[in-house]
Order: C-alpha cells, then structure tokens, then sequence
C-alpha cells in the first residue's frame, strides 16, 4: 500500500494538470450547453462535482510537488549542498504547510520547496470545500423540489 502512495505522490505533480485540463474543459462545455446563469443561482452538482475534482486534483499535485522538492535519495548533508548551503547541515520536515529546511550548525535554514506550493495548496483546499457545499446544496434543493410532469 505504501509503495502506491509513494507512486501516487511521484507521479501527480505531472498527472494534476492533465486533470485540471480535461475537467476544465468538460465544465467549460457543460456550462456552455446550459441556459444563461442568473445572478445568484447556485451551480448544479455535475459543475459543482467537476469544479471539485479541479480543485482536488490542483491541490494534491501543489502538495506533491512541495512533497518531492525535498525529497531525495542523497543524504542530508549531499541534499543541502545540492542547494547551495554551505556547512553542517540537519533537514526538518513538515507534512502542512509543506516545508524542508536545511538548517545549519549556527540557526540559518534555507527552503527547499517553493514558495507557491502551500499557497496554491490551502487556495485550492477552499475552493474544494466551497464546490462540494455547492454540489451538497444543489443535491438538496433537488431532492427537496416537486418533481415535474409533462
């Protein structure tokens, strides 16, 4: 099991924008067929659902991405000289906000992922939450509205 997340994590940072793609462009063509929007209307749940799998999808690859920028297969000492810093070196991790730090023997620390990668991550954890409420909401009022007969 391990050995398949491990494969997931690796492969997503290249697999996330093929699949921000396709749901990009197949909310774009729902969306498109759809009656004009009123100001106001909630989104379906097949928009809301895609919206949600764009947001998943670009935030498991940011995290990804964050994930393998200080991973590497030298150790520590080689991974940090492989970034430039010079002298003693110990490597602190944090799972969220994702960080690797090479911090020297006097305090200094140098970042090892990059800078965009924990605010794409937390912007697109919200706008995932925001498009399952929306989905949930839409679920709802259709259960909830009478069913039509022509």
């Amino acid at each position: 099991m391990s050995d398949l997340l491990f494969l997931a994590v690796l492969f997503a940072p290249f697999l996330a924008p093929c699949v921000v793609l396709g749901a990009a462009v197949a909310l774009v063509r729902r969306v498109r067929k759809q009656r004009p929007v009123l100001v106001g209307r909630l989104p379906g749940i097949g928009a809301s659902a895609l919206a949600a799998v764009m947001a998943g999808a670009a935030a498991f690859g940011a995290y990804s991405w964050g994930v393998m920028s200080g991973f590497y297969i030298l150790d520590p000492d080689q991974m940090c000289a492989a970034k430039g810093v010079p002298g003693d070196h110990v490597v602190t991790r944090w799972t969220l906000p994702v960080s690797a730090q090479c911090v020297t023997s006097d305090g200094a620390g140098t970042e090892l992922v990059p800078g965009w990668v924990n605010p794409v991550i937390f912007a697109c954890l919200a706008l995932l939450l925001l498009a399952l409420t929306a989905g949930t909401l839409a679920a709802v009022r259709r259960c909830l509205s009478p069913r039509r007969r022509g």
